[in-house]
Formats: structure tokens, C-alpha cells, sequence
């Protein structure tokens, strides 16, 4: 449970000046969701590092990494997929990143990320500074493999670029380049490793006011082979991500799905043809990133990056790539464990949400759609009533309601709207709201089939007092669900955004 601490708010009436004094809860340690992996977790065939070359502000020592850069190494083609902010002002980095996508047809072996500056809303020069990032980091990469196969032109870069920091403001791009120059493989100062505080120093240089670097690994199996996938993400505030897939042409990916910054990079040594990665990329992003909000914003640079090397397979001529054509049995296995393991990656950035204490889940059942399980979970999770009442420890479930209600749902159908079918309404005698408690003793329900139930407030106000809750609405129409992941809103998400920049 939180702890508490006295704030002082100061009221002027006419010439009189009042303080008063508030008790509000100090946000929980995170220090317990970061702890060492070891070496066997993480996939074959990435270099990593992560560099203080002084984007952020000065820093008391030691100084902070600011500047990530991975490499794929493997002798087999790497896959690369993406999905990206739907903001129309999006920043340079997504621009650049799509294109080189495009270009190489699904195919890069190498990611840079800095932070302390997002290069959003910075014209041409934060375009002209992404590509050069691009140019830059190939200049690390070894010569290709004969086992890649050749483009049919030399694409602009093989290198996707993430920024993140303050918006509107130019990078520091000679420190940047500086930095990616120094990790020259004809430089004995060269830093890259395997080991897994070669993963961490990459994770701590994707941080900005995130209290712990978020860094998982795991093995999976398919068809009897042991793989391995590990991810890097940040994000702690300006988080409500709604990406969509790259825009390369594949026909599985063209009808575009519901899709501080969230950033993220997957990698796993599995073969992944790159229609394949993108498709369940997509997939994955709709169940976990796009699934979770700390404070309803959305960033101009939120982008998830995906890199499948091949290099857990043996090293031949030309691999078989894990594809959902050629197939389907395999390719869904591969989804279904990237989609895992992508939920708990996402539901590190709701933990470390600005100011947060309370990760809620909000699970919305019963639906006649996904879509609309989705748009209600979302809004819910976005309410500022019902998220100011969590971290009030207040079982003030008409907020909920009065969320819920707020949704349109669409037609049944996933497809054009039937003119014959109407859409459907949300029926309020039918709707149900449960508390779902974290230490395992029996649900807490407070409206039944529209029919409030008798609650008991000592023990609401004891379910909310936990830092892990369950909402779970029941619309009781259909056998759709969908769930998101959030957080409560406290003083201290206040005081950290009215000085991001000073």
C-alpha cells in the first residue's frame, strides 16, 4: 500500500492568503519490475549498446544513456515490422523509419534511439537529422549475408530511428552522430556486447521520466524448436497509443486494424517472413499497446518496432521463414507467443505511469463486437472521474457507468453496416459492474442486470486500497471482450507534467 505524505495548497481570497493542507499518497517503489536476466533468455545474434552523449540535461554522475543502438548480426535475413502514431503530427523519426520500411520491402538490421529530444514538429532539418541518424548506423553493420536476399534497389538505409523527449525542439544531431561514430568496429572504445548489461545500458537510453528501464526475455517453442524473443520499452506519461501498421504493401496487412512517448522494440532469433512479422505485429499492438492509457495522449512519436534475424535456426543457404501462407498452424503459434509476451511488455508502462498507485485492468464482456468492447474498455480507462476515484480509493461506480454509456457501439457486423440489421444499443437492464480483487477472495458485484446491488463500503474501500484492481463491466448483448490496462491519476502526475520542461 502507498504511503502518504502533506502537500500545501495556497488559496487567495480578495487579499488573504490560505494554506491548506492535503494528505496525498506517495507513488509506490518500481524498483521490485526490473531485475537481472540471465544471458540464456535473450536471442542469438544482436549487439547492443546504450551511451550518455548528453541529449538530456546534465545529470548527477554517474550520467545517464541517452543514445541505444542495436545491431542484428545474424548470417540469416532479418525481418523488420512496425507500427506507428496515428498523430497527424507525427515526428520525423516515424516518417523516416516507414519509408526505410517500405524501401527494403520489411527488411532492416539495425534500430537507433535517443532520448531527451523527439525531434517532432521540427521540419525539414528533424527529417535531413533522421536520415543522417539512418546513414550513420548502417556505417556499424557488417556486410550483408549471401543468405539475404538482394533488393531490387539499393534501398536509403537499412536502420529504423526512434526519438523521444521534449517536442518542437531541434536534436543536438553532431552529439548523436558523434556518438554512433564512436561505436566504430576500427575503435577499440566500441561498447556493444550481448550480455545483459549490453540490454539494460540500450534500456535505460530509451528512458525519460520512467523510474525503471522496462526489459523482459523469455523462450518459446514452435515446431520442437526453442526460440527466444526480448523486448525494450518506455513510456510513463503522454500514454494512449493507437499505432497502425507500417504502410509496406503486403495484402495482410492492408486493411488497417484499431491500432512522454511509447516506444518499444521486439527481437527474437525465430525466421519470420516480413508480411508475416508485420501481420502479427498488427495483431499483437491491438492486444497490448493499443490497449493501455495513463493519461489519454496521444504522442506524436509512439512507435513499436519488431526485428526477427532467424538466427535461432541452423545456418543455411536460404532458411525456412515461419510464414502465415505458407503455414497457418506455425504462424499462429508465433502470433499468440509474440502477443503474450508484447502484454507484458505494455503492461510495464501502465505500472510506471506518472505519479501512479493503482494498475487497474478493465475488462468490458459481452459484447456484440470487439471493436466495441474496445472503444468502452478505452473509455473507461481514460475517464478522468473514474480514475481520480480509484486513486481516491472510492467504489464510485456510477462514474464507470456514465463512461460506459458514453459509447456509441457499432453494428454487429465487422464489416459495412447491414441496412437490414440496426445497431445495437446498450441495454442498461442488462449491464453488470464488478470489482474484481487482486488477493484472490470472491468478486465484489455492485449493479446486476442493471439493479444496484447493496454494497458494503468497508469492504469496496479495502478492495481499492489494493495496488493491483480488476473493473470488469458486462454488457451482457453478445460474446465479445476486449481488455485495457491503466492507472489511477494522483497530485504527483500533476506535478510532474507542469514541469516537464523546466
Amino acid at each position: 500500500m502507498a504511503s502518504t505524505a502533506p502537500i500545501h495548497l495556497f488559496k487567495r481570497f480578495s487579499s488573504t492568503a490560505t494554506t491548506t493542507t492535503i494528505t496525498t499518497k506517495l507513488t509506490p517503489s518500481k524498483s521490485h519490475l526490473h531485475a537481472p536476466i540471465p544471458p540464456n533468455l535473450f536471442p542469438s545474434g544482436y549487439l547492443l549498446t546504450g551511451l550518455h552523449i548528453g541529449v538530456k540535461k546534465s545529470t548527477p554522475s554517474p550520467q545517464k544513456p541517452d543514445l541505444a543502438i542495436i545491431l542484428s548480426t545474424s548470417p540469416n535475413p532479418t525481418s523488420a515490422a512496425a507500427c506507428f502514431t496515428r498523430n497527424a503530427f507525427r515526428a520525423a523519426p516515424v516518417t523516416v523509419s516507414e519509408d526505410v520500411l517500405v524501401q527494403t520491402g520489411g527488411r532492416a538490421r539495425a534500430v537507433v534511439v535517443n532520448s531527451g529530444c523527439a525531434n517532432a514538429v521540427t521540419g525539414k532539418k528533424g527529417l535531413d537529422d533522421a536520415w543522417s541518424m539512418v546513414k550513420a548506423t548502417d556505417a556499424l553493420l557488417p556486410p550483408p549475408s549471401k543468405a539475404t536476399p538482394p533488393y531490387t534497389h539499393k534501398p536509403t538505409g537499412e536502420t529504423l530511428v526512434m526519438s523521444t523527449g521534449v517536442i518542437g525542439q531541434p536534436l543536438p544531431i553532431d552529439l548523436i552522430l558523434a556518438g554512433i561514430a564512436s561505436q566504430s568496429p576500427s575503435l577499440p572504445t566500441r561498447t556493444f556486447n550481448t550480455d545483459f548489461f549490453a540490454w539494460e545500458r540500450a534500456a535505460k537510453a530509451f528512458m525519460t521520466t520512467d523510474t525503471f528501464p522496462k526489459l523482459r526475455a523469455r523462450q518459446f517453442i514452435i515446431n520442437g524448436r526453442e526460440y527466444k524473443i526480448a523486448g525494450i520499452d518506455k513510456g510513463a506519461g503522454m500514454i494512449h497509443p493507437n499505432m497502425r501498421a507500417a504502410a509496406t504493401n503486403f495484402p495482410s496487412t492492408s486493411a488497417r486494424q484499431l491500432h512522454a512517448t511509447l516506444l518499444g522494440c521486439v527481437m527474437t532469433d525465430a525466421p519470420v517472413s516480413p508480411r508475416s512479422l508485420q501481420s502479427a505485429l498488427t495483431y499483437a499492438v491491438d492486444r497490448s499497446f493499443n490497449s493501455i492509457s495513463v493519461d489519454g495522449d496521444m504522442s506524436t512519436n509512439d512507435t513499436i518496432i519488431a526485428l526477427a534475424n532467424g538466427a535461432g535456426s541452423p545456418v543455411q543457404a536460404r532458411i525456412q521463414e515461419i510464414d502465415e501462407e505458407a503455414d497457418q498452424e506455425t504462424y499462429l503459434e508465433f502470433r499468440n507467443a509474440l502477443t503474450e509476451f508484447m502484454q507484458e511488455l505494455a503492461k510495464l508502462v501502465v505500472r510506471d505511469g506518472e505519479g501512479a498507485t493503482k494498475f487497474v485492468t478493465v475488462t468490458v464482456k459481452g459484447a456484440p463486437s470487439y471493436k466495441d468492447a474496445h472503444a468502452i474498455a478505452s473509455r473507461i480507462s481514460t475517464s478522468a472521474l473514474v480514475k481520480t476515484a480509484l486513486y481516491g480509493e472510492d467504489a464510485n461506480w456510477g462514474r464507470i457507468l456514465a463512461a460506459t454509456g458514453s459509447v456509441p457501439l457499432s453494428s454487429p457486423s465487422s464489416g459495412p453496416p447491414i441496412t437490414s440489421q440496426p445497431t445495437v444499443s446498450i441495454d442498461p437492464t442488462r449491464v453488470s459492474v464488478t470489482f474484481i480483487p487482486a488477493d484472490g477472495s470472491p468478486s465484489f458485484p455492485v449493479l446486476m442486470n442493471g439493479e444496484p446491488e447493496n454494497v458494503d463500503e468497508v469492504r469496496a474501500k479495502h478492495i481499492l486500497q489494493l495496488e493491483d484492481i480488476e473493473l470488469e463491466v458486462d454488457l451482457g448483448l453478445g460474446k465479445e471482450q476486449a481488455t485495457y490496462w491503466t492507472c489511477d491519476f494522483s497530485y504527483e502526475y500533476v506535478r510532474i507534467n507542469g514541469d516537464y520542461r523546466s
